[in-house]
């Protein structure tokens, strides 16, 4: 596989918010972009879309949230569902899913270190796990093309 250049999103799927970020062009760097309230009606997926063409992205990354055992439950299943409609919505954009075992153990440690607490933890928390799903998959493409990250 290829690395295509292009800026990416990457969702931290919740069933409360999703997380966004974004790389630069050339894949080195995730930055968080927002967090996006997830709505009854479909204004959650037609706010990424509208992200998704702000960005003038060539790919999302959903991150999906197995078990430790590597197994799919309902969560997964929440995050596919969300990713197609997303998919559905950026077509002909592609949509690709990666395990993101831990990005939000991850992203709640960091910011707990940084002395961000409570209320303002919570505000930016998907958004750093959704950085954390984006550099990881950013990090093992790099890696599957030799280290050029083409």
């Amino acid at each position: 596989m290829t690395f295509v250049r292009g800026r990416r999103l990457a969702l931290d799927v919740g069933s409360v918010r999703v997380g966004v970020a974004s790389c630069d062009p050339d894949g080195i760097l995730a930055t968080p972009v927002e967090t996006v309230q997830r709505t009854r009606d479909t204004g959650d997926v037609r706010r990424v879309a509208e992200l998704a063409a702000e960005y003038e992205v060539v790919e999302v990354v959903v991150g999906l949230p197995r078990t430790l055992r590597n197994t799919e439950g309902a969560a997964v299943a929440a995050a596919r569902e969300f990713g197609d409609a997303v998919a559905g919505a950026i077509a002909p954009t592609p949509v690709v899913y990666y395990d993101e075992r831990l990005t939000t153990v991850t992203a709640a440690g960091a910011l707990r270190a940084s002395g961000k607490n409570g209320k303002a933890a919570r505000a930016v928390i998907d958004q750093a796990a959704a950085v954390a799903i984006l550099q990881g998959w950013l990090d093992s493409t790099r890696n599957r093309n030799g280290g050029t990250g083409e």
